[in-house]
């Protein structure tokens, strides 16, 4: 063992493990390293002998191999895995120690940890890690939460390896408990509608207006260099630029089965946002549309029978209105997700500060784009709705139309866009300060005598016996 402690230890050296844990040394900081295969700490240490790793073989060891108080990043499984390594921990921590759970965790799953830790002399921190494993190695977007003192001990290390932006590190302390993960989840989500709406207009170019392959690519390319610029877009670009290995000049992208996968964190958001009583419809449909796409064989036969899409094209429509009415979702999608976390902060004391949140977004994460500059902006001049705020709200007016005839002409082609429409029919409800609610309540009341207020006496619950009175 060296003489010198290390600054941190990385438990499970996995592929984003590894990644952190080499990206924090090259920062200069010293990090032993353990994973339950005892090769993974070697393999790593042997490959980077130079680069400040220590690998150890052990729980004990590694706690030994720490500086006091103790800072240990936790990077395996979530689930059961997290709860595995803290139960082995537990007894080897002492006064002040911080454990960072840095998996995709159940926000859920990090208040009962907390609480556990709330018995211990040691602190727990869930902390939302985006980036990928790329992302992880050269600086990801980190979201951490918990005890603010916690977020003060970790605070150089995690500054320090953290994706920079124009506004400085991507990295802040979310909020109270289990707000990091919480903050994830809701990332997570708005990437969920964010790639659905992306995918929509890019079939809506192909097919809807009948460009080929490249000119696809060439215009993603172009919209990346303008407001729509983000990570995404630009390897959507990409993606449209590869050939398929086995058969020549065909486009790659045609060979992959049509079924997208999904590991939960969508799911979450809109569970989340269902017990919160937030609308999400564009992360909803975004969530709806990746379950469909996995019943491929009954999409097959539903095609046959009723003739799917009818590959027309859409009448009337130009790729510049395609690029405005993204641009619009996309604002929908991102209000949707902001609005979703700040009722969460307010039901659960998070204390999260919105704009900072927008801020560490921007770079490292995989939702990076332009936009967010514009967002931060927005949540700073009014907090209460992205769409309100002057820094959005002419860019949506003026591209509403194009919004319109998008949706509209998608419908009427039969190319299924459940994203786009999703975020314009959420920014007609939330715009129309008298829709259909003062029906459903008149419904209520006459099945169930459930009531209902009138406009001349707001707060007075009222009842009609309805069938007596026509």
């Amino acid at each position: 063992m060296s003489e010198r402690k290390s600054d941190i230890g990385v438990i499970g050296l996995g592929v984003m493990g590894a990644n952190l844990a080499r990206n924090l040394a090259s920062r200069g900081h010293r990090v032993a390293g353990y994973d339950r295969d005892p090769d993974s700490a070697r393999r790593l240490v042997g490959e980077h002998p130079d680069a400040g790793l220590e690998a150890t073989a052990s729980y004990e060891e590694l706690v030994a191999a720490l500086e006091r108080p103790r800072r240990v990043l936790v990077m395996v499984p979530a689930g059961a895995p997290v709860d595995a390594v803290l139960d082995a921990l537990d007894r080897l921590l002492a006064e002040d120690d911080v454990v960072v759970d840095g998996g995709n965790s159940l926000f859920a799953d990090t208040d009962r940890r907390n609480a556990r830790a709330g018995t211990r002399p040691w602190h727990f921190v869930g902390m939302g890690v985006s980036g990928g494993a790329e992302g992880a190695l050269t600086g990801p977007s980190l979201m951490p939460g918990g005890a603010p003192s916690a977020w003060e001990r970790l605070r150089p290390l995690l500054e320090s390896i953290a994706a920079v932006s124009d506004a400085g590190p991507c990295v802040t302390w979310c909020g109270h408990g289990s707000a990091g993960h919480f903050v994830k989840t809701v990332h997570n989500g708005i990437e969920y509608g964010d790639m659905q709406l992306i995918a929509e207009t890019a079939v809506l170019l192909r097919r809807g207006l009948g460009l080929d392959p490249p000119a696809v690519a060439d215009t993603f390319a172009a919209w990346n260099e303008g407001e729509l610029e983000s990570f995404l877009v630009g390897i959507t670009a990409e993606i449209f630029r590869v050939s398929d290995p086995k058969q020549g000049d065909a486009l790659l992208l045609d060979a992959i089965l049509d079924s997208a996968g999904q590991k939960g964190t969508g799911r979450w958001t809109v569970q989340a946002a269902l017990e919160l009583a937030v609308a999400v419809p564009t992360i909803a449909a975004a969530v709806d549309a990746r379950v469909l796409s996995a019943d491929v064989a009954l999409r097959r036969r539903a095609e046959g029978a009723f003739g799917g899409a009818r590959g027309e094209r859409l009448a009337g429509l130009s790729a510049g209105d395609l690029r405005d009415a993204l641009y619009a979702a996309r604002i929908a999608a991102y209000a949707q997700g902001f609005a979703l976390l700040a009722a969460a902060s307010d039901a659960h004391g998070y204390e999260t500060d919105l704009a900072e949140i927008a801020r560490i977004w921007r770079a490292g994460c995989v939702i990076r784009a332009r936009l967010l500059d514009r967002i931060r902006e927005a949540l700073v001049e009014e907090p209460a709705s992205l769409v309100l705020a002057p820094a959005l709200r002419g860019d949506l007016a003026e591209r509403v139309p194009a919004w319109r005839r998008v949706v509209a002409g998608a419908a009427v082609a039969g190319f299924p866009a459940p994203g786009l429409a999703s975020a314009l029919a959420w920014f007609d409800t939330v715009s129309t300060a008298r829709g259909s609610a003062a029906l459903i309540q008149a419904q209520r009341d006459y099945f169930g005598s459930h009531s209902y207020e009138r406009l001349d006496d707001p707060g007075a619950p009222v009842h009609t016996d309805w069938k007596a009175a026509t």
